[in-house]
């Protein structure tokens, strides 16, 4: 699968430090091994990329603050697999449509650690503990010479939430020169109603004053932003991006969220064997 990915929905930005790999992974990932291609000028065979990583990013609940987080990043790639930190990807057979425009699929699945304990905020006191698991499902990408669509399915297989979440996103890719990589990109994260309630609902027995009951429903974020490589050879580079999400009515309506956006910025260094 190529560089493209959905964005990562804004239920699995947590203080975990998981999550955060999650996002440097398909935030910060893709770019680094479109660049390496890129330089190559071939099919890569098998890569491996070795980093650190560190991101800023803002949490939808009410008196959590800013979680800064430092994390190695391990990349390996061939023809038949995609592993990035937490996220890993099979790839399927492709479809070719012409010279400039193809269809990637793929199985992926990944570890998330969202969620919260009672202790990280007062809005937080008194409620269950609500974890993050593994989540597993499909991917498709349409990408052309012009602007690459993608397209991607999960479902909480770990329980925990037992919810479903299905992303697009839509991105186009500049390259500068034989070292800079310029991607900007939008997307939209659609939550069903098990996945909002579990991560943003306040069950009856949670319930007090200023915390009211509240039961959550499917509902669509949308994020927006740029990633960037400069590559000094093709070893070394150095990656950097962010983004802004705004967070869906049956979010924002929850009790314990106190921001209609978030927003998140990272900065990588990879060195590709």
């Amino acid at each position: 699968m190529p560089s493209s990915y959905p964005p990562i929905p804004i239920a699995h930005v947590s203080t975990v430090r998981v999550a955060a790999a999650v996002l440097l992974a398909v935030g910060l990932g893709a770019p680094a091994a479109a660049m390496a291609q890129a330089l190559a000028d071939t099919e890569p065979s098998t890569t491996w990329a070795l980093g650190l990583g560190v991101m800023s990013a803002q949490e939808p609940y009410a008196g959590v603050g800013r979680d800064n987080t430092a994390l190695p990043l391990l990349q390996f790639e061939n023809q038949y697999v995609n592993l990035f930190g937490p996220r890993i990807e099979f790839k399927l057979p492709r479809l070719d449509i012409g010279h400039s425009q193809q269809l990637n699929f793929g199985i992926v699945g990944q570890y998330d650690g969202s969620g919260y304990e009672e202790g990280d905020a007062p809005i937080l006191n008194a409620m269950e503990n609500r974890r993050g698991g593994f989540w597993a499902g499909g991917a498709v990408q349409w990408s052309s010479s012009f602007v690459d669509l993608s397209a991607e399915w999960l479902a909480d297989v770990s329980g925990n939430s037992n919810g479903q979440i299905a992303s697009l996103g839509l991105e186009r890719t500049w390259r500068f020169g034989n070292h800079v990589l310029f991607n900007p990109h939008v997307g939209a994260s659609w939550q069903d109603e098990k996945t909002v309630d579990y991560y943003f609902g306040v069950r009856e027995s949670e319930a007090r004053l200023d915390r009211p009951a509240y039961v959550g429903e499917a509902g669509v974020n949308i994020e927006a932003g740029v990633r960037g490589v400069y590559m000094f050879d093709r070893h070394h580079s150095v990656l950097v991006g962010g983004g802004v999400t705004s967070l869906a009515d049956e979010i924002k309506n929850s009790p314990l969220v106190d921001r209609s956006t978030v927003n998140s910025v990272y900065l990588g260094y990879m060195y590709r064997f």
